[in-house]
């Protein structure tokens, strides 16, 4: 009976679902390696040593969050401003939580945590539907890691290459422009889901609409408007589908 567990995991359907994920998720996965080069140059730009940087890049794993707060750091912004600055540039992830959550029914606490930690935007728009469609949990978990460990590990090493290469890389590339055409690539097949749809439209009128506020207020405001039309969509989906 021992044996027989310990060859339980990876299951044959863990490593098929896992295949496909990476198979997937790979041509997705290019998008991020520019995004990468910028959030690491970026944090050595404000003043972060290479340990510091890193140890940044392993902990918070989110581009965007790294990107809005290196601003407030380097400006020694309070701890609390740093803290609510990260919570609004990562609450779309509330949304993709709940979109996703049901793909994970059947694993524990430890597995869900880990999978948390690693949901990125390009694995979520690679991952959602086949995840909700599919019956086998292993199956699941395994079209969901693929993709995610490969992501994580990409983004380590070239943020590290960012890192290391920050005064050698000629200023007039205009990495974060490709950074950007590169975040778009990678949300843009979100576009064909309600939910997202409707965040991604209320949201982006609010923060049109609001502009001229001081602070980039219009930008907060925009993403709890982006959050709750989400939120809203998916709720009345969830009971559509009930009834």
């Amino acid at each position: 009976m021992r044996r027989r567990h310990m060859h339980a995991f990876p299951s044959p359907c863990f490593r098929a679902g896992a295949r496909e994920g990476f198979r997937a998720f790979l041509p997705l996965s290019v998008g991020l390696i520019p995004w990468a080069l910028v959030t690491g140059m970026s944090m050595v730009g404000i003043g972060m040593t290479p340990l510091q940087a890193m140890g940044m890049n392993v902990i918070v794993f989110a581009g965007t969050a790294q990107l809005g707060t290196l601003p407030l750091i380097a400006a020694g912004a309070p701890l609390w401003l740093i803290v609510a600055t990260t919570l609004a540039l990562n609450l779309r992830f509330v949304i993709f939580s709940a979109a996703i959550a049901q793909g994970f029914h059947g694993h524990g606490a430890g597995t869900r945590w880990l999978c948390g930690h690693l949901l990125t935007d390009g694995v979520f728009a690679a991952c959602m539907v086949k995840m909700l469609e599919t019956e086998d949990k292993d199956w699941r978990l395994g079209y969901y890691l693929a993709p995610s460990l490969w992501s994580w590990l990409l983004w380590q090493v070239f943020a590290l290459v960012g890192v290391l290469a920050a005064g050698s890389i000629p200023k007039d590339w205009s990495l974060e422009f490709m950074a950007t055409i590169a975040l778009l690539v990678l949300l843009l097949p979100m576009a064909k889901l309600r939910p997202m749809l409707a965040a991604a439209g209320a949201g982006g009128a609010t923060a049109v609409l609001l502009n001229g506020l001081p602070l980039k207020l219009g930008l907060f405001a925009a993403i709890f408007v982006g959050i709750g039309a989400g939120l809203a969509v998916d709720h009345r989906q969830g009971k559509g589908r009930a009834a």
